[in-house]
């Protein structure tokens, strides 16, 4: 390919890199980006997210966040998950 070295100049992340370096079907299933991303939220997650958002949100001296994710449903989220899906809704 006579464009590859402007792809070299370019690099987007590592994955790209290792594209590039070892070949474009060296990735194999389950590798990646993809591999880490945080499961999708369902509509009851995001039904009780909401409630416990309007059940805490009043109380003074208290952290919210910690306060949902001890009422959670769904183990394994994050507080960073949870703000930013709270951010989202």
């Amino acid at each position: 390919n006579k464009k590859a070295f402007v792809e070299l100049l370019f690099w987007k992340n590592p994955t790209a890199i290792r594209e590039m370096t070892e070949g474009y079907s060296s990735l194999r299933e389950g590798e990646g980006a993809a591999m880490h991303r945080a499961p999708a939220w369902t509509p009851q997650e995001e039904q009780a997210l909401r409630e416990l958002f309007w059940k805490y949100k009043e109380v003074e001296g208290q952290d919210v966040i910690a306060a949902i994710l001890a009422e959670l449903p769904a183990p394994g989220r994050t507080r960073r998950q949870v703000v930013k899906h709270l951010v989202r809704l």
